[in-house]
C-alpha cells in the first residue's frame, strides 16, 4: 500500500532525514538526498534532532498498543472463561477488578480506616493527619472534612442510620460527630488512658463501644456520653473491637496475640482464642450467609451436625487469617498468602469471600469453601491498612499509607 504525504509533510520528512544524515556524517547519502529531492541549502535549526524524537514517540505508542492490547485479550479471556459482565452476574459473586475506577487523594498522611456509610453512596476516611474525610464514591468527588481531634485517627464506625459517626485516636479520645445536618462533633469522650485504637456502635445505636492501647474496651452511653463499663482481660493493646450480629457479643483482638469473645450483658470473657503466633491486627464478625462455606471450608457438611458458629476471622503480623468458630473454642482452618501483615478484613456481602488488605500492598479474594486465595490485586505502592465492601453495591475501597483512597468497581 502507498503511503500518501502532502507536500508540505514531505518536504518536513525529507528535512528531518537530511538533519539526521548531517548530525551523523553520512556525507554521501546527504547529498543524494539533497539532489534528489532537490533540497537546496541548509536545513533549519527547528528539524535538528526530530526524526529521533518522531522514532521514539513511534516506540512508545507500539508498547501502549501492546499493553492495550494485551489487556483486551485478559479481559476476553476472562469472560470467555465464565466471567460475564456484572449484570449477567448474581450478585453473590461480584469481586474487586482492576483497575480501580477513581483514586482519591488529599489526606496528608497515612489512610488508616475507610468505611461506607449506610444509606448514601459516601465513603468515610480517617488518617494519620488527624482528619476525617468524606467522599461520593462513585463520581470520586471529595466532599467534606471533619477536624477537632490533634492526633493520628485509629478507627471510625457509623451507626445503623448513617446519622452518626464515631471516631478515635491517638488523643485519646473519643469523638461523636453529626453526620445529617451539622457535621459538628456532638461529643468528645475520655477516660482511656492510652492511644484509642477502635471503636463501633452496639445495635440499636445507644451505646459506643471502644479498645485501647490502655489494655482495657469500655462502654459509653450516646446520649450522656459517661463510660458505663470496661471490659478487662487482654494483657496487651486491644487493637480493635467488634459487636456480633445478633448484638450479644463482643469480639476483641490484641498485641498479645489473642482474640476474645465478651458477653455484653456480663462484661465476661465468653472465649479466649489462641493460634496466632503475633499481633493480631484485624477481625471481623462472619455474616449469616456464611455459614455454608465456612463449614465446607472446615470440611463438614452444615446438615449433619456441622458448625453452628457463631464465626469470627481474623488477620495477624503472622501473615495468616485464621477462621474461628466461637462455640467450640476451636480454629477451623487458616488461609496463608500474604507476603506481609494483614491489616483489615472484611466479608463478601454473599458469604462465599473474604476480601484483604496487608502491608503487602495487595488486595486479595479468598474462596472460603476451598481455603483458597481466588484472586490478588495489587493494590497500592505501599502499605494498604483497610478495606471496606459495600452491603448492598458492588464496590470495594482500601486504604494505604501512600495516602490515597481506591474506589474498586465488582463484576
Amino acid at each position: 500500500m502507498k503511503m500518501v504525504l502532502s507536500q508540505r509533510q514531505r518536504e518536513e520528512l525529507n528535512k528531518a532525514i537530511a538533519d539526521y544524515l548531517s548530525s551523523n556524517s553520512y556525507h554521501n547519502a546527504l547529498e543524494g538526498l539533497k539532489k534528489d529531492a532537490d533540497m537546496p541549502g541548509e536545513v533549519e535549526n527547528k528539524y535538528g534532532g526530530l526524526l529521533e524524537k518522531k522514532w521514539t514517540s513511534v516506540i512508545r505508542l507500539q508498547k501502549k498498543v501492546s499493553e492495550l492490547e494485551s489487556k483486551l485479550s485478559e479481559y476476553e479471556k476472562e469472560i470467555n472463561s465464565g466471567a460475564p459482565k456484572r449484570a449477567l452476574r448474581s450478585p453473590s459473586d461480584w469481586i474487586p477488578r482492576a483497575p480501580e475506577t477513581h483514586c482519591l487523594t488529599g489526606h496528608r498522611e497515612t489512610v488508616i480506616k475507610v468505611i461506607f456509610h449506610p444509606v448514601f453512596n459516601i465513603l468515610v476516611s480517617a488518617s494519620e493527619d488527624a482528619t476525617i474525610k468524606s467522599w461520593d464514591y462513585e463520581t470520586g468527588e471529595y466532599e467534606r472534612t471533619l477536624k477537632g481531634h490533634t492526633e493520628a485517627i485509629q478507627d471510625i464506625a457509623f451507626d445503623e442510620t448513617g446519622k452518626l459517626l464515631v471516631s478515635c485516636s491517638a488523643d485519646m479520645s473519643i469523638k461523636l460527630w453529626d453526620f445529617s445536618q451539622t457535621y459538628e462533633c456532638i461529643r468528645s469522650m475520655h477516660g482511656h488512658e492510652h492511644s484509642v485504637s477502635g471503636v463501633c456502635f452496639l445495635k440499636g445505636g445507644d451505646f459506643i463501644v471502644s479498645s485501647s492501647r490502655d489494655k482495657t474496651i469500655k462502654m459509653w452511653e450516646v446520649n450522656t456520653g459517661y463510660c458505663v463499663k470496661t471490659f478487662t482481660g487482654h494483657r496487651e493493646w486491644v487493637r480493635k473491637v467488634k459487636v456480633s450480629p445478633c448484638g450479644q457479643l463482643l469480639a476483641s483482638c490484641s498485641n498479645d496475640h489473642t482474640v476474645k469473645v465478651w458477653t455484653i450483658a456480663t462484661t465476661q470473657c465468653k472465649a479466649d482464642l489462641r493460634g496466632h503466633e503475633h499481633v493480631v491486627e484485624c477481625i471481623a464478625w462472619a455474616p449469616a450467609a456464611a455459614s455454608s462455606a465456612i463449614n465446607e471450608g472446615a470440611g463438614v457438611d452444615k446438615k449433619k451436625n456441622g458448625y453452628e458458629g457463631p464465626f469470627i476471622i481474623s488477620g495477624s503480623r503472622d501473615k495468616s487469617i485464621k477462621m474461628w468458630d466461637v462455640a467450640s473454642r476451636s480454629c477451623l482452618f487458616t488461609m496463608i498468602g500474604h507476603d506481609n501483615w494483614v491489616r483489615g478484613l472484611v466479608f463478601h456481602p454473599g458469604g462465599k469471600y473474604v476480601i484483604s488488605a496487608s502491608d503487602d500492598k495487595t488486595l486479595r479474594i479468598w474462596d472460603l469453601a476451598n481455603k483458597r486465595n481466588m484472586k490478588t490485586l495489587l493494590a497500592h505502592g505501599h502499605f494498604c491498612t483497610t478495606v471496606d465492601f459495600h452491603r448492598s453495591q458492588p464496590f470495594v475501597i482500601t486504604g494505604s499509607v501512600d495516602k490515597t483512597i481506591k474506589v474498586w468497581d465488582c463484576r
